[in-house]
C-alpha cells in the first residue's frame, strides 16, 4: 500500500522492550508505561492490521512485566493502563484493517478506471503516416483517467485525421457521451466518410446517442460536444481542419504559434436545429518542420492565483523547436506550474508535426505570400481549386 513504511516495525518493537527494562531502573516516581500506547499507534499508520496487532499485544505485555516489576499489577491504575492500552490496541487494528480495505477497492477501481481509459481512449501513436504525434490527458475527477474530453487518431486512404473535444461537463459524469463521440469517430473513419460526411455523422451520433444516455438527467438539453478535426494529406502540404464550437488548434512554427481561426465556424455537436449539416473544410498550408497543436479549454482557460489565463500561444511559441513528446510534457508541466493547487478542469493536448520533404512545387500548386498586418500568410491554389491559407 502506499505510504507504508513497514520498516518501523522492528524499531516499534525494540520500543516497547526498551520500556520495561529502562523502568527498572527508574525511581519509583518516574513511570514510562505511557510510552507504550505510542507503539501501537504509530504502527496502524506505517503497517498492516496483523504487524499492529503484533505490536499493540507486545505493548500489553510489556505494561505488564512493567506492573510486575513494580509489584503493582494488581492494582487499579495498572489495571486501567491495561485494559485501555487493551482497548485502545483493538481500534486501532479495526480502523487499519477498515484502512487497507478501502485502500484495495481504491486500487480495484484506479485499476478498472486505467483499463476503461486504455480501452475508451485509445493512446495515441508515436508516428502516424507522414507525421510524429504525442499527447496528454488530465481528467478532473480525482483517481480518474478518462472524462469529458478526448482525442482520437485515424488513418484513412492517403491521409491522417485528428479528432479532440470537450463534451460539456467533467470528469466522470461525461464519461459516457465521451465514449459515444470516439466509437462515432472510428466508425465513420472505418467507413471512409469525408470529413464533411465524418463530422456530420458525429453530429448525429451526439444528438442521438447522448440522447439515450443522458435523456433522464435535468440537463440533457444543454449537451453540447465542442470537435475539432484535422485531416492531413499524405501528399501535399495542407492540413483541412472543420471547428465546431472549439478553440482553433495553434500553427506552431519557425518560433511563432498562430491560431488556424476558420471565417465560418459551426456550432458544437448535438445542438440540433442550430446546425445546418453542412460542414465546410478550410485548409492552411502545413509543410515538413510545422507543428499543430490541439488542445481543450482545460488548457487555455486555465488561471493563476490572480485569475489571469495561463498564456497557451506565448509558452508554445517558445518551446515549439522541440517535438511533439518534448513540447506536451513541457506544455504539461508548465499548466501545473501555473495552476495553483490542483487542475480545475479536464483537459488534453495533442501535438502533430508533419515529417519529411515538401513535395514539388508543381504538386502543390503556385503559392502567393502575402503580408497582412505585419504577419505572412500564404495562399495557395492546390489540386481540385481548394484554397489554402
Amino acid at each position: 500500500m502506499r505510504g507504508r513504511r513497514p520498516e518501523l516495525v522492528p524499531v516499534l518493537v525494540a520500543l516497547v522492550v526498551a520500556v520495561p527494562v529502562v523502568d527498572a531502573f527508574l525511581p519509583a516516581t518516574i513511570h514510562l508505561a505511557p510510552v507504550l500506547a505510542l507503539a501501537p499507534a504509530v504502527a496502524a499508520v506505517c503497517a498492516s492490521p496483523r504487524r499492529t496487532a503484533l505490536v499493540g499485544a507486545l505493548a500489553v505485555a510489556a505494561l505488564a512485566v512493567a506492573g510486575i516489576e513494580r509489584s503493582a499489577l494488581t492494582t487499579e491504575s495498572v489495571i486501567v493502563q491495561i485494559l485501555s492500552l487493551l482497548l485502545l490496541s483493538a481500534l486501532l487494528v479495526f480502523f487499519c484493517h477498515r484502512r487497507d480495505r478501502r485502500e484495495r477497492v481504491l486500487a480495484r477501481m484506479r485499476s478498472v478506471s486505467e483499463a476503461t481509459q486504455r480501452v475508451v481512449l485509445h493512446p495515441l501513436p508515436a508516428r502516424a503516416g507522414p507525421v510524429s504525434l504525442a499527447s496528454a490527458y488530465h481528467a478532473a475527477d480525482a483517481d480518474t483517467h478518462i472524462g469529458g474530453d478526448f482525442y482520437a487518431l485515424a488513418r484513412t486512404a492517403g491521409a491522417t485525421r485528428v479528432v479532440i473535444g470537450d463534451v460539456r461537463g467533467k470528469g466522470l459524469a461525461s464519461m459516457s457521451e465521451t465514449a459515444v463521440m470516439l466509437e462515432s469517430f472510428r466508425a465513420a473513419a472505418r467507413l471512409e466518410l469525408s470529413l464533411p460526411e465524418m463530422v456530420r455523422y458525429m453530429d448525429d451520433s451526439a444528438r442521438r446517442g447522448v440522447g439515450e444516455l443522458s435523456g433522464q438527467e435535468a440537463d440533457f438539453e444543454e449537451r453540447f460536444v465542442t470537435l475539432a478535426v484535422a485531416e492531413i494529406p499524405d501528399d501535399r502540404p495542407l492540413v483541412r481542419l472543420i471547428l465546431c464550437g472549439h478553440p482553433a488548434p495553434l500553427l506552431l512554427r519557425r518560433g511563432t504559434a498562430t491560431a488556424l481561426a476558420v471565417a465560418s465556424p459551426a456550432p458544437p455537436l448535438g445542438l440540433g436545429a442550430l446546425s445546418d449539416g453542412s460542414y465546410r473544410p478550410h485548409a492552411f498550408r502545413y509543410g515538413p518542420g510545422d507543428m499543430l497543436l490541439l488542445y481543450t479549454d482545460g488548457v487555455s482557460e486555465a488561471r493563476d492565483s490572480r485569475g489571469a489565463f495561463y498564456p497557451l500561444a506565448r509558452r508554445a511559441a517558445a518551446l515549439s523547436r522541440h517535438g511533439p513528446a518534448q513540447l506536451i510534457a513541457s506544455l504539461e508541466a508548465d499548466v501545473r506550474g501555473y495552476v495553483p493547487g490542483v487542475l480545475a478542469d479536464d483537459m488534453a493536448m495533442i501535438a502533430v508535426r508533419r515529417e519529411g520533404t515538401a513535395p514539388p512545387a508543381d504538386a502543390a500548386g503556385t503559392t502567393a505570400v502575402t503580408t497582412v498586418a505585419g504577419s505572412v500568410r500564404c495562399l495557395s491554389r492546390g489540386q481540385g481549386g481548394e484554397r489554402v491559407a
